[in-house]
């Protein structure tokens, strides 16, 4: 009997044409994860979605934990190059600056790939990937801020990053809540609290 790490090994498409095909897998399944999470998503209904047979969703995904992963993988890649980006350009902004986009960050990222979230937080097999996938994003994060405080050390980044996360994952959970009443004043309210917290940081 196969091991459960042999079955979740994935087949790479050769051509072009299987490239299309596990592009349109993953996007179902995506649209799947959404609207019914990880969990209550069943490989029968990604296939279906994406109009393809079943044996060609196990061709590439031998496991909904395989997709999943595989999914994973492509968010948070995104997610990564976008923080790579900000980073670029967050040398000659100011503090105001700042809080406006790292509080727009990950609400940019959930709208992009709607499906990021109830992977990374919810998904009970694949957790640890999205443990890692956090972990990533704050050592990246730390970096930047290390960039534009200097004058802190190792340790105080790292609990600046870790305070910069939270909050940007604040401002995801207003934007995100439906029928929220004043959500604009709230986002506003998380955007001044976190401009006042990194000029506390950036202050030598």
């Amino acid at each position: 009997m196969p091991s459960q790490k042999s079955t979740d090994v994935r087949r790479k498409p050769q051509r072009q044409r299987g490239h299309e095909r596990v592009a349109a897998l993953l996007d179902a399944a995506g649209a799947c994860f959404v609207e019914k999470g990880y969990e209550g998503t069943t490989m029968t209904e990604v296939a279906a979605r994406a109009g393809a047979a079943i044996g060609s969703l196990y061709q590439f995904f031998p496991t909904k934990e395989a997709l999943a992963r595989a999914l994973l993988e492509e968010y948070a890649q995104a997610a990564y190059e976008a923080l790579g980006k900000f980073a670029d350009k967050a040398a000659d902004w100011s503090t105001e600056e700042w809080a406006e986009q790292l509080c727009a960050f990950l609400i940019t990222i959930r709208k992009r790939y709607p499906a990021f979230v109830p992977l990374v937080e919810s998904v009970p097999k694949p957790a640890a990937d999205g443990l890692n996938i956090r972990r990533r994003l704050r050592a990246q994060l730390q970096s930047v801020l290390a960039r534009r405080a200097p004058h802190r050390s190792d340790e105080e980044t790292y609990a600046a990053a870790v305070v910069v996360q939270q909050m940007m994952k604040g401002a995801a959970a207003i934007q995100a809540e439906p029928g929220m009443p004043g959500r604009q004043a709230a986002l506003a309210q998380m955007q001044h609290a976190m401009q006042r917290y990194l000029h506390g940081v950036f202050a030598a």
